[in-house]
């Protein structure tokens, strides 16, 4: 399983009106791969969706995109992932901003690899592979 970061999804539906581009080729190459979405890019997505210029298009063109992957929840071990990656984030002295790091604890917590289009936003993350399509 892969789990997809916010924006290799917003790829993806950029390229549905603008044509294919690095997400939906990467797609293509991957046809028996499961795919994962985190909660927290479910929200992401849903909340670019309400901010939108046409909302109501915008939220069926996520729910159509969500309904072709898992969306995950957090398990009951995602708390203390979540802390202990943090912590060891901080100790580094490096930065990760709170939504990054609850999408990276996703992935962590499955045993997948993220893809992202921002891997210098997931590198900080110890023991995520992160994976990129561009």
């Amino acid at each position: 399983m892969i789990h997809l970061d916010t924006s290799f999804v917003i790829d993806l539906l950029r390229e549905q009106t603008k044509g294919a581009g690095p997400a939906t080729k990467w797609l293509e190459g991957q046809p028996a791969t499961p795919l994962a979405v985190s909660l927290f890019v479910a929200c992401e997505l849903e909340a670019g969706a309400a901010n939108a210029t046409h909302p109501n298009r915008e939220r069926e063109r996520v729910r159509q995109a969500l309904a072709a992957v898992t969306v995950s929840p957090p398990g009951e071990r995602f708390a203390a992932i979540y802390g202990s990656a943090l912590v060891e984030i901080h100790r580094r002295s490096k930065a990760i901003s709170t939504m990054d790091l609850l999408i990276a604890t996703a992935a962590l917590e499955s045993g997948s690899p993220l893809l992202t289009a921002n891997r210098r936003h997931f590198e900080v993350v110890p023991d995520l592979t992160v994976l990129t399509y561009r």
